[in-house]
């Protein structure tokens, strides 16, 4: 990568990791559920940890030879929001290597916790303190800090005492719930948003359904409580569904893999509901959503390929 491209790698690249390591987890659910051999996913769990590493290296050179555009980043009212990202890919991580390797995965635990939380309380310190940020500055991705802490339980219960994952899930619930409030106010009342943070909405699917695995992997039970969140994340995946139209005629940005995570979420979310109840209108739910997954990651991967080394629209100043 040449010099000017360095300085403008986007932070959102991580969004790219998310994507794929929620399509993994998918993956080893829905091979376990099939009773499938674990062979995709496991080749797929090691071209993400490749591709993690790569742009962990990347970004780490921009640090080092461009500060102050990484402290920009670390500033900006939009693109401090991608940040978290970085330690969740460490979270997801964890759940990936689990059942493979459970030393391994506590210590990705440990750093994607400790980086997670250290974030986490900046960006929320930049909420308060930053006299710059506007109400047409918020977007979904401002949910990305709280997700990082609804998803700490998924892997969190079988590493530690499960009061650290319970801190962890209402922070990051009570959180959750006070942004999607900001966020029905910033639709309803002010201008839309951006092009470019189009495909943020379907982030909107992500906090309940994560929400969902994580209070299901604290309680053990699906209760009330645990369907209001998953019927909520269905909702809003259907909602977003019906406006299709509007999302195939934007332009492609490093945001539409926004699209990817959530969906994945879901996807697992289904198969643990199907699990935990045995009913089978859940299994073919998942199966349809993996399906709608697959085709999207192929064509992302493909896109963005194309964005990279051919049309070269990304790590390019905006």
């Amino acid at each position: 990568m040449n010099s000017d491209r360095l300085k403008h790698f986007p932070i959102s690249f991580f969004a790219v990791v998310l994507g794929l390591s929620g399509y993994t987890i998918a993956l080893q659910k829905s091979e376990a559920m099939l009773h499938f051999p674990l062979i995709i996913s496991h080749y797929l769990m090691m071209m993400t940890f490749m591709l993690t590493a790569v742009l962990i290296l990347f970004y780490s050179a921009k640090s080092l030879k461009y500060f102050k555009e990484v402290q920009a980043d670390f500033s900006h009212p939009v693109r401090m929001n991608f940040t978290p990202a970085i330690f969740i890919t460490f979270l997801l991580a964890s759940i990936l290597t689990l059942e493979i390797h459970k030393d391994l995965s506590k210590v990705l635990w440990l750093i994607g916790v400790f980086g997670q939380s250290t974030i986490f309380l900046s960006t929320i310190s930049k909420w308060t303190h930053n006299t710059n940020i506007e109400v047409h500055h918020f977007n979904p991705a401002w949910f990305i800090p709280a997700v990082g802490n609804i998803l700490v339980p998924v892997a969190g219960v079988e590493h530690f005492n499960k009061e650290i994952s319970w801190l962890f899930f209402s922070v990051g619930l009570v959180f959750w719930i006070v942004l999607l409030t900001i966020f029905y106010n910033r639709i309803f009342f002010h201008h839309p948003l951006p092009e470019r943070l189009l495909p943020t909405l379907f982030l909107l699917i992500a906090p309940p359904a994560v929400g969902f695995i994580s209070y299901v992997k604290l309680t053990g039970i699906i209760d009330a409580f645990a369907k209001i969140l998953y019927y909520f994340a269905l909702f809003n995946l259907i909602m977003l569904i019906f406006q299709f139209d509007t999302f195939k005629k934007i332009n492609f940005y490093l945001s539409w893999w926004a699209y990817s995570f959530p969906i994945t979420a879901f996807t697992v979310a289904s198969i643990l509901f199907y699990h935990k109840t045995g009913m089978i209108g859940y299994q073919y739910l998942a199966m349809t959503v993996l399906v709608l997954a697959t085709l999207l990651i192929l064509f992302l991967i493909y896109r963005t390929i194309i964005a990279i080394f051919i049309n070269k629209e990304i790590c390019v100043e905006e």
